[in-house]
């Protein structure tokens, strides 16, 4: 019996690196690769596909992926999970035996279906189910437009199954993330569902290397010292039967793999130190890493505990349409030339009388600049309404376009009008876990019905009274004090930018964004625990300052992560602002000027 699985991962998103596969396999020894193609945005865009095509709805790259690779996957025994079966996972199942036959290959392919619960939602609403956001509270039925998918998140278990079934290929439409890690390790070393440490530990494991090359550099604060950035190779986790992992990459490839790299990783999307998976809660303020030597990360440590009775739901809806005009504002007097765009367009559109209005102008400019284009500022003028009529080229477009000759001097636009586009709203609620009926469908065609994980509707606070960590509030939560005693003597100060001693890491939680910041000392995190809360975030970020802004500190990472709440909107899909997934967040934060104690920044 093996002692550790080696899980390659070769897919962060769909779009993510074509030949990443290929490079998995040539690069090195693997058991498992696996991909993530899902994010809550990606289920729209297969809806849409979907809908032109039924025998679609799934990642058609991962397909293509497999035409030069899948021989040698058969060859060399390696087992491949991927999420990539998006709305369509028997369809895509399918598509791999077709694929199969045709080059010759005896593939085995699996498929783990019963996320998809559009069907019911209407049953499970009038069984009393109020399917409330979990955001707003608002319940489902007040959606203006009927829900386009809904998918719950499904565990590890339906992956284990399929491979204990004997599949070469396994295909799932929506699971977490760390299932996809989860699955395999509780297959390949046998656990039993109350294994709560190790399943947490293979959490972990999992979500450090499901965003692909983030684990290895990628978008990391300190990129600079990150070799070979270029083309930096994909992370893989040796996973140990005990669910302790190492998280490395195969050698000679680019990037890096630190305990910098992997704790930025392990700060992306998160919110409570709680973190919830269907199989298991898993603390992360019990995560501990070690230099392992190099590219190599050790993962122990981490503690787990019964998950609750629910699961979580992805619901996806048409909220409406969308147009953009942006105008091109050059040389003096930009804030006087953007009033004047703005008064003429409210003089013949009726601005108010949509459902959302966006109106921003971003200063690009430089005084006296030796270029034309280091001149210009750009307004971004964004509407949204449920009425596509109310935002097409004719009610919107148009009077933007017949200032053209007749307004601020210099007019100009960065691109020709266009019709709206539709966006979505995302939804997330919970629904009981008897009402999720997962489903692994075998090689041979045989239907086996995975029992969820049983849980209970306390578990998050019977987790947190174990730890002795408070309940979430606006301000800190953290297993420690956020500040220090004893520290009231007065200390020289320098302004400098905050990222100048720490990193950063920011992403999407549906409509709500987290920032995880983290030192690299002892000196510089006991500053930073004790100087960032909430109100201080809301001054680093003003557009945060009427939402409410949750701080956790994790001493154990060195870190602190902030999320806030409802400043994305209704998600990724309908958010109006210039980075609508906060992937940039955390930079902007960095960029800030803060002042800092001058013994940091010496050192």
């Amino acid at each position: 019996m093996r002692d550790v699985l080696r899980i390659a991962n070769a897919s962060g998103f769909y779009g993510d690196r074509f030949a990443a596969v290929r490079e998995q396999l040539d690069g090195g020894e693997i058991d498992v690769l696996t991909g993530d193609y899902l994010a809550e945005l990606t289920m729209l865009i297969l809806w849409r596909t979907r809908a032109k095509d039924p025998t679609r709805g799934y990642a058609t790259t991962f397909l293509h992926q497999l035409d030069d690779t899948l021989a040698m996957i058969l060859d060399r025994g390696v087992r491949v999970v991927v999420n990539a079966g998006g709305l369509n996972p028997a369809g895509l199942a399918e598509a791999v035996r077709s694929l199969a036959a045709e080059l010759g290959l005896p593939a085995k392919v699996a498929h783990v279906e019963g996320d998809d619960l559009l069907d019911r939602l209407d049953a499970l609403q009038a069984a009393g189910l109020v399917l409330e956001n979990l955001d707003t509270g608002a319940p489902l039925a007040s959606l203006a437009n009927p829900p386009l998918t809904a998918n719950a998140y499904l565990g590890g278990w339906g992956i284990a199954a399929a491979l204990e079934s004997g599949a070469d290929i396994v295909v799932t439409g929506r699971v977490t993330d760390a299932s996809l890690v989860t699955g395999p390790a509780a297959w390949a070393f046998g656990w039993a569902r109350e294994d709560w440490d190790r399943l947490a530990g293979a959490v972990v494991a999992g979500h450090v290397i499901e965003c692909g090359a983030q684990a290895t550099g990628g978008n990391y604060s300190f990129f600079e010292e990150v070799p070979r950035l270029e083309h930096p190779g994909f992370p893989i986790a040796e996973v140990h039967r005990d669910g302790s992992s190492v998280i490395t990459k195969h050698p000679g490839t680019g990037g890096l793999v630190d305990i910098g790299t992997v704790t930025a990783q392990l700060l992306y999307e998160i919110g409570d130190p709680l973190y919830l998976n269907p199989d298991v809660i898993t603390d992360f303020t019990s995560i501990q890493l070690t230099q392992d030597g190099p590219d190599r990360v050790r993962i122990d440590g981490v503690r787990g505990h019964a998950p609750t009775d629910a699961s979580k739901v992805c619901i996806n809806t048409l909220g409406g349409f969308r147009n953009r005009m942006t105008y091109v504002l050059t040389g003096l007097d930009i804030p006087q030339k953007a009033a004047l765009a703005e008064r003429t367009l409210r003089a013949h559109v009726d601005l108010d009388a949509l459902d959302d209005v966006d109106i921003r102008l971003v200063r690009t400019d430089h005084d006296d600049a030796d270029d034309n284009a280091l001149a210009t500022a750009l307004l971004h003028v964004t509407v949204k309404d449920r009425d596509m009529g109310k935002v097409d080229r004719r009610a919107f477009a148009a009077p933007v376009v017949e200032q053209a000759l007749a307004s601020y001097p210099g007019f100009t636009m960065t691109a020709p009008p266009a019709d709206p586009e539709p966006y979505g709203v995302y939804w997330p609620t919970l629904v009981p876990k008897a009402e999720v009926f997962e489903v692994v469908v075998t090689t041979d065609g045989e239907r086996l019905a995975i029992e969820q994980t049983k849980g209970h509707r306390e578990a998050v606070d019977t987790a947190r009274q174990a730890l002795a960590l408070p309940a979430p509030t606006r301000q800190v939560t953290s297993a420690v004090e956020a500040t220090q005693e004893g520290q009231a003597t007065v200390q020289a100060t320098v302004r400098v930018p905050l990222g100048r001693l720490v990193g950063a890491r920011s992403g999407d939680k549906g409509g709500n964004a987290n920032v995880g910041l983290w030192a690299r000392d002892d000196a510089t995190f006991d500053w930073l625990r004790g100087w960032l809360d909430a109100d201080q975030f809301q001054r680093l970020v003003p557009e945060a300052a009427t939402l409410d802004v949750h701080v956790h500190v994790l001493t154990n990472l060195r870190a602190v992560n902030v999320v806030v709440l409802g400043l994305l909107g209704e998600g990724v899909s309908s958010s109006t602002r210039p980075d609508p997934q906060a992937k940039g967040l955390g930079e902007y934060v960095r960029s800030r000027m803060v002042e800092v104690p001058a013994a940091l920044v010496s050192r």
